[in-house]
């Protein structure tokens, strides 16, 4: 339900009358906003984890992660029904003329294999290595949605800064993490015999 509140704000406020001039820009600048949070959230949930050793914060991962997709399935939506009417050829000439809605859509299309293979039955299906593979498209999407969020935007203002701060140091995290996980394993790695005479 918390999940949900974001769109169901948005609705009550579309009813009342208290959008701007232009409820279609509303629509699709809180919809790709609430797309980044849910992609930040998304990727907090292992660096939290880890820190706070509250092992029970990965049942939400998933759950989280599919709201990321559902607000950009309605950011995307917004652009092609609501701004353009269905209208390809006027889209086709739009994305050259602006960039960031191309590497928006990169971002999205990025999203709907994690969003497809979500499920236990896909993840036993792949297996857990190639299925952790493919999730890792989440850190380019994270990267292409702070990059298409910047690029909208004449002026950056502390907002885009903020949420592609947020990304650089949840990634940097794993990094890190990663690289101490290398050195501890080859800090206990058992010494080799020397080969006898």
């Amino acid at each position: 339900m918390l999940c949900l509140a974001p769109l169901i704000l948005l609705a009550w406020n579309g009813l009342n009358g208290n959008l701007s001039a232009n409820p279609i820009s509303d629509i699709t600048n809180e919809t790709g906003i609430w797309t980044i949070r849910f992609i930040v959230a998304t990727l907090a949930i292992t660096p939290l984890r880890r820190i706070t050793r509250l092992h029970g914060l990965i049942t939400f991962r998933r759950m989280i992660g599919l709201f990321a997709f559902f607000y950009g399935s309605l950011h995307f939506t917004t652009y092609i029904w609501l701004d353009q009417f269905f209208d390809w050829r006027a889209i086709l000439k739009d994305i050259p003329k602006r960039p960031f809605i191309m590497i928006g859509f990169a971002s999205f299309v990025l999203m709907i294999p994690l969003a497809v293979t979500s499920t236990q039955k896909m993840i036993r299906r792949l297996g857990g290595r190639r299925w952790d593979i493919l999730h890792r498209l989440i850190y380019i999407t994270a990267v292409g949605a702070c990059i298409h969020y910047i690029w909208l935007v004449k002026v950056v203002t502390y907002r885009q800064i903020v949420y592609a701060t947020l990304v650089a140091a949840l990634l940097l995290f794993r990094l890190l993490w990663k690289l101490r996980g290398e050195s501890l394993q080859k800090t206990h790695q058992p010494a080799k015999k020397p080969l006898a005479a």
